[in-house]
């Protein structure tokens, strides 16, 4: 499942792939039902506050599946990790029918195996920051979570905490619940497991970024259930930019926001411009484009040299 070095020339909005049948379009993902799995195709689509914005960013694709391969390979490597859906990124060893797309599909998409989604984003925070930092600022708690007084912005936890969200349709927001509304919605002993899955892999996945000078500041997962083992594995992206907050090392001083390899660039921009976060969304000028492009690059870089 190595790093691909195919990097697609030509910005995708959306993949039109006739003998696949229609997708169904995610924010990102354009999946393709081919019977017996999945076709995950990261589009270079990005999103903010929930909303698809009207420009790509180049190369992006290729590097969320780049960063998720990394990652399900790496732990697929070690004893104590849950199993994860993909069956293979190497394009030679897609269906037959795939073979016309190669332009398209190589590098920036990956066949899985097929699995129902659980109802919850399960979210570890490792540091103070985002939606947190903003209810901590109000009242001390980061979904309901009581954390010691006195923390900085962007201040490192004294424990990685497991704060999951609802998952809700494209356009509207993901909605923070208390790890008890999670045990109703998906059953306690499940709830559990995925819990201790969930701050497992951030723990290990955190260590070995710094390792490469990165702060894994918080990341976003999701898990399915295998319909055959009825147990749950990972599914769509992991530890990616776009499902996590990355840092540099070498910059990070607590107090304030940091400068990041992920999308809050984009993000700070719209910010800065006031956007209330309701479509249709603002277009992003060429060299704030350009600039998100080359720090989601620069993180693949500085993880897989």
């Amino acid at each position: 499942m190595g790093i691909s070095m195919k990097v697609p020339k030509e910005i995708l909005l959306e993949s039109h792939l006739p003998g696949l049948g229609e997708p169904t379009r995610g924010k990102v993902r354009d999946i393709y039902d081919l019977g017996d799995a999945f076709l995950f195709v990261a589009t270079d689509r990005i999103s903010a506050f929930d909303v698809v914005l009207p420009e790509g960013i180049p190369g992006k694709g290729y590097v969320l599946t780049q960063f998720s391969l990394y990652w399900f390979d790496w732990f697929s490597k070690k004893e104590d990790s849950i199993q994860n859906h993909v069956l293979t990124a190497a394009f030679d060893r897609f269906p037959v029918k795939c073979k016309p797309y190669r332009e398209v599909l190589e590098g920036r998409s990956m066949l899985v195996r097929k699995a129902e989604p659980l109802p919850v984003e399960c979210i570890v925070r490792g540091y103070l920051s985002g939606s947190g930092w903003k209810e901590y600022q109000k009242t001390g708690t980061v979904c309901g979570e009581r954390l010691p007084a006195g923390l900085l912005e962007s201040a490192r936890l004294p424990e990685p905490i497991f704060t999951p969200s609802t998952k809700a349709p494209m356009g509207t927001h993901d909605i923070n619940i208390s790890f008890e509304e999670m045990k109703l919605k998906v059953g306690a002993a499940l709830a559990e497991e995925v819990r201790a899955a969930s701050l497992n892999i951030y723990k290990k996945a955190a260590a070995r970024a710094e390792e490469c000078g990165i702060i894994i500041a918080d990341t976003k997962m999701e898990f399915g259930l295998d319909p055959q083992t009825k147990r749950p594995i990972l599914i769509d992206e992991l530890l990616t930019p776009d499902s996590s907050r990355f840092w540099p090392i070498d910059a990070y001083a607590p107090g304030k926001g940091q400068p990041s390899f992920d999308k809050q660039y984009v993000r700070d921009y719209l910010l800065s411009i006031r956007w209330n976060g309701t479509p249709p969304p603002p277009h992003l000028p060429a060299p704030v484009v350009e600039q998100t492009s080359r720090k989601y690059f620069e993180a693949l870089e500085r993880l897989t040299k």
